[in-house]
C-alpha cells in the first residue's frame, strides 16, 4: 500500500517510502506454524471433541494475529522527502511524527549481528524539538537511510541558500540566473551569440544554482 500522495506537499519530492522490514512478521508467522503443527497433531489423536475445538480456535487466533500484524505493517510508513522525515502508523487510530530536515541534529542507527545479516535495524533521530530523540524500529538498511537523510539535509540547506541568494540579487537589482538565461536567449535570437556560445554560457549559469 503506497503512502498517500495527497499528504505530500506540491513542492516536495518523495525520496524514500518504507514499510517495516519483513522481520516484523517473525513472531506471528512462527505462532501460525506452531499452532498448525499442534492442531494437526491433536486432530489425529483419538481425543474427545472439545480438545479439537480448542486446537482449531488456537489456529484461528494465530491467523487472526498474523492478519492484525499485516494490517499494522501495511499502515506503517517511514517516509523521507526533500523537506522532512515522516512516520505514520494506524488505520482507525492513527499516530504520526514529522521532523523537518532543518531541525534534525543527528541521526544514529543500531544493528545487532543478527539484524545485520537480515538487513534491518533501528534508527534514532535527534532534533531540535520538545520531544528530542525519536526512535524508529525495524528500518530496512538503516545505514543507507541515515546517509540519505544527511544527503537530503545538505541539499535542503543548499536550496535554502540559493533562495536567499536570489532574494538578495532581486533586492539589489542583480538579474537572477533565469533572467540572465532569458537575456542570453534574446542575444542568440538576435544573432549576437551562436547556439554553441549560448549553450556554454547557459550551462555555466546553471552550475551556479
Amino acid at each position: 500500500m503506497p503512502y498517500p500522495r495527497e499528504l505530500i506537499n506540491p513542492h516536495e519530492e518523495l525520496i524514500l517510502e518504507l514499510h517495516p522490514h519483513w522481520w516484523y512478521f517473525a513472531k506471528s508467522v512462527a505462532l501460525v506454524v506452531l499452532s498448525t503443527i499442534i492442531g494437526l497433531w491433536v486432530m489425529n489423536q483419538n481425543w474427545w471433541g472439545f480438545t479439537k475445538v480448542i486446537a482449531a480456535l488456537f489456529i484461528l487466533a494465530s491467523l487472526g494475529y498474523l492478519l492484525e500484524r499485516y494490517i499494522r505493517w501495511a499502515s506503517t510508513y517511514f517516509v523521507l522527502t526533500t523537506d522532512r522525515v515522516i512516520w505514520r502508523s494506524g488505520v482507525v487510530s492513527k499516530r504520526g511524527i514529522e521532523i523537518p530536515l532543518e531541525r534534525i541534529n543527528t541521526v544514529f542507527f543500531q544493528q545487532r549481528i543478527f539484524e545485520r545479516l537480515l538487513g534491518l535495524g533501528d534508527l534514532e533521530i535527534e532534533s531540535a524539538s520538545k520531544d528530542g530523540a525519536q526512535r524508529f524500529e525495524d528500518i530496512r538498511k538503516p545505514s543507507a537511510v541515515q546517509n540519505e537523510i544527511y544527503r537530503q539535509m545538505e541539499e535542503n540547506e543548499n536550496r535554502k541558500f540559493d533562495r536567499v541568494s536570489q532574494g538578495i540579487q532581486v533586492a539589489q537589482g542583480v538579474p537572477t540566473v533565469p533572467e540572465q538565461i532569458e537575456q542570453l536567449a534574446r542575444l542568440r535570437d538576435q544573432g549576437i551569440l551562436s547556439e554553441e556560445e549560448f549553450q556554454a554560457k547557459k550551462a555555466e549559469l546553471l552550475d551556479r544554482m
